[in-house]
């Protein structure tokens, strides 16, 4: 379990490594857009990846092995950067699906890159025997406390860059890490609503099974939301700051990666429209005066399909 304090603390060793990402005016769509697509690597999993490496680092743990991390790109990618950036080497192991986009950012950043499999759980099963064999840090895609407490700094500066002017924060759900961050972050200042695919159905699966459940995952925002297992975290945090759930449709997804193309000129992964999708598809309305913000989380994808 993870809450205000945890996000705090992370917020100050993290600080001075990661962007403070922009906040913008998000008619005709929300009230506001968080451009986590401008953080570094692309997406916001680079502040939980510096959050957890730099704890291990001040505790006095961090191996001479680096860290090794399982991901379908974005996860691998923070890993990798905050690795580089705090001198230390990293080995990630992503699915043979992985988009070529992040495969070749990972090779620019000196990360040494394992394809295994299909599935994220392939990767992961893969890099947890390399972390038992070498003794390298594991860096979880989302379940581990420093992970999600690093995520959660996301939701600290939308409270700050809204003056707590924001009653909702729509945020796309794949293992949870980013969700639960959020809702610890904002201790119920801010009601947060977890958005997913409903081809990737973790987080809805777990509350109708009362725990998390495993799922089948499939469709076009599987590469970043693709976890067939929602986090323990995420659960535990979810359920306690009352959380909704809303599923969208594939081609609500690709109506709002497209709508926000065409009216903002901003290009985002088919994993980060799916927060948009809640809106565009009438999925999540909001009420009279509501101030929504939504997470666009990053930006790693090619955006030749967009034209």
């Amino acid at each position: 379990m993870i809450d205000a304090s945890d996000v705090a603390a992370a917020r100050r060793r993290i600080q001075a490594s990661i962007r403070t990402t922009p906040l913008v005016q998000g008619e005709p769509f929300a009230t506001y857009l968080k451009l986590e697509l401008a953080q570094h690597t692309g997406s916001f999993k680079t502040r939980g990846a510096f959050n957890r490496i730099l704890t291990a680092a001040e505790q006095g743990v961090l191996p001479g092995a680096g860290v090794v991390a399982a991901s379908g790109g974005n996860a691998a990618l923070g890993v990798a950067y905050a690795a580089v950036n705090c001198g230390t080497r990293a080995r990630v192991v992503v699915p043979r699906t992985a988009p070529a986009v992040k495969v070749r950012k990972l090779r620019e950043l000196g990360a040494e890159i394992d394809q295994v499999g299909t599935r994220y759980h392939d990767a992961y099963q893969a890099a947890i025997r390399y972390a038992e064999d070498t003794g390298a840090l594991f860096c979880h895609a989302y379940d581990q406390p420093e992970i999600c407490a690093g995520q959660g700094t996301l939701g600290t500066e939308i409270l700050e860059q809204t003056d707590g002017q924001v009653d909702t924060i729509l945020v796309a759900v794949g293992g949870g890490g980013l969700m639960a961050g959020i809702a610890a972050a904002t201790g119920g200042e801010a009601r947060v609503v977890g958005v997913e695919p409903a081809a990737c159905p973790t987080f809805s699966a777990a509350l109708a099974a009362g725990k998390p459940v495993e799922v089948e995952v499939s469709g076009v925002a599987a590469d970043s939301l693709g976890a067939t297992l929602l986090g323990r975290i995420a659960y535990d945090v979810a359920t306690r700051a009352g959380v909704q759930s809303v599923l969208v449709d594939e081609s609500d997804i690709l109506a709002a990666r497209k709508l926000l193309w065409e009216n903002k000129r901003i290009v985002v992964e088919h994993g980060a429209a799916v927060a948009l999708a809640a809106l565009t598809s009438g999925a999540y309305t909001p009420q009279p005066g509501e101030r929504v913000a939504v997470v666009l989380s990053g930006g790693n994808t090619d955006p030749a399909d967009l034209t």
